[in-house]
């Protein structure tokens, strides 16, 4: 591995950058305006096809990947020229490096989904327009989370900053771990109610209208606030998601593919998990455990590798700890209050 070496240098990969972001483009282009142009209620039969299909889009990414990092190392004189450089290996460890982010963007997304429920619920959003709703919000995700990963990407090369975000992870995990379950009420959120006090808001939904014009006034339908409180909401997921990323690799090329993945298939994974999501009871635990690792990782545990806490690893324990709080909450389900 050659972790102070930048393998993707943006002056040299800005193509890579922009055709990735033109083929996102293209498929949330055709998602909305060829298999999702007439509003409609997404059923679990379509939610697990679209879900199929997004992680298998992501896996086969990930495999072309590797092939292609494999051929451009060998390629490469600068990183040939380096002792015990194995090209093979690290295109191994750069897929890797994809795969383990993926996985933690798209377990911290499925705690997420329990928000968006109540977001939904508390506007009283019909089933048809949340997928529209959804498709937006990924548009304004997918602006928020490249800027994060932007500023990432300059930030972490200090490395006083990289223990600080070690240290805040460690911290945010602690707090998920020990917190009460999903303690939120939107009606009690000062940014709706900022949004509730400076726009005209009409209560009609306008036939999944953003804006509605009634007499000589535009205003906005409860579409649009319910948009504007999910992209804030979206905001404060960055705060912990993008850090937790980098906390796994600092390639910003890697970083971005792999949260745009996890991204692009939020919401088939909401209306397959929606009805479901407070059964995974002790996954907030796995999460909680999930972020005070990648924290100790980023602050600790890479200087104490060498300079690279190994991928395999990581992979295995994220794996672990997600995957045994959600068996674990199957295998123990909560109990229901007795009336």
């Amino acid at each position: 591995m050659i972790p102070t070496y930048v393998l993707f240098p943006f002056q040299e990969y800005f193509w890579f950058y922009a055709g990735f972001l033109v083929f996102v483009l293209a498929v949330l282009a055709l998602d909305l305006g060829v298999f999702h142009r007439k509003a409609h209620a997404v059923g679990m039969q379509e939610a697990a096809g679209w879900s199929i299909f997004w992680v298998t889009l992501a896996l086969a990414f990930n495999f072309a990947f590797y092939l292609y990092c494999k051929h451009e190392f060998s390629h490469d004189r600068h990183l040939m020229a380096l002792p015990g450089f194995d090209p093979d290996r690290q295109a191994r460890t750069s897929a890797l490096e994809f795969l383990t982010g993926f996985i933690v963007e798209k377990s911290l997304a499925v705690d997420n989904l329990f928000i968006f429920v109540v977001v939904f619920r508390f506007f009283g959003i019909p089933d048809k327009y949340q997928h529209k709703i959804l498709f937006y919000g990924i548009l304004g995700a997918l602006f928020f989370r490249v800027v994060f990963i932007a500023l990432g990407a300059v930030l972490l090369q200090i490395h006083w900053i990289t223990v600080l975000l070690g240290i805040f992870l460690v911290l945010t995990g602690l707090k998920i771990f020990f917190s009460p379950d999903h303690a939120i009420d939107p009606e009690t959120n000062p940014f709706l109610r900022f949004l509730q006090r400076v726009l005209p808001v009409t209560s009609k939904f306008a036939d999944g209208k953003f804006f509605l014009k009634v007499g000589q006034v535009w205003k906005v339908t409860p579409l649009m606030i319910c948009l504007l409180f999910i992209e804030f909401c979206d905001i404060v997921f960055a705060i912990d998601s993008v850090p937790a990323i980098f906390a796994i690799t600092k390639e910003p090329l890697i970083v971005l593919t792999s949260n745009v993945f996890a991204i692009l298939g939020l919401r088939a994974l909401y209306f397959l998990l929606a009805g479901v999501v407070d059964k995974f009871h002790f996954l907030k635990y796995g999460l909680g455990l999930v972020l005070m690792f990648v924290g100790l990782k980023m602050a600790w545990l890479n200087d104490l590798c060498g300079g690279k806490f190994p991928i395999s690893w990581s992979l295995m324990i994220i794996t672990l700890l997600v995957g045994g709080s959600i068996a674990l909450s199957l295998l123990l389900p909560p109990k229901v209050a007795k009336k």
